[in-house]
């Protein structure tokens, strides 16, 4: 029964996996990718062209966890090899915005009428880019590129005024 718990995630080629010491690393074209996987009962083996995720535990948390493992795996190797990316909007009615990226922060200036600067960090290796009114959010890593891409939409997050009339932030509109 142990077996229809098991995973198989196919490994393209021009990318290398290794697993040793609960440290999961993808390498492919665009860079290298590493995280820590472990769970008890949870076993991850690699083989030649594929993963084999796989569990001697037949209960609930462990079947979740193998698909979770499953996933996490398959977005590594996405990332190596097709990378992430998000669009966003910058939206203003009132009060143009200044918007920069420099270095590991995002800065939003004049964001209605505010005199200080907001900031947000971008995390890991991911990569901000403006231009005019769109901020394209990309990278090999995809939580770390949803993550900056959500604190930039969240450090825009209208307070104290009617989001009905104040409809001015940035704003996710494509993930690919």
């Amino acid at each position: 029964m142990a077996k229809e718990l098991a995973k198989t995630i196919a490994i393209p080629e021009g990318v290398n996996v290794s697993y040793a010491g609960n440290v999961f690393t993808v390498t492919g074209p665009k860079g290298s990718v590493e995280r820590q996987l472990w769970y008890p009962g949870i076993n991850v083996k690699v083989m030649d062209s594929e993963v084999l995720v796989d569990s001697a535990i037949i209960r609930r948390k462990q079947k979740a966890m193998v698909g979770t493992f499953a996933s996490h795996i398959n977005n590594m190797i996405k990332g190596v090899t097709d990378g992430f990316e998000y669009k966003m909007n910058i939206v203003y009615a009132h009060f143009p915005m200044q918007v920069k990226a420099a270095g590991n922060v995002f800065t939003v200036g004049n964001f209605l009428g505010e005199k200080k600067p907001r900031t947000s960090r971008i995390l890991g290796e991911t990569k901000v880019k403006v231009s005019g009114s769109e901020v394209i959010v990309s990278g090999i890593n995809k939580e770390d590129v949803g993550q900056t891409a959500a604190n930039i939409e969240q450090m825009t997050k209208i307070k104290r005024f009617d989001p009905r009339v104040f409809q001015d932030g940035i704003y996710i509109v494509e993930k690919a």
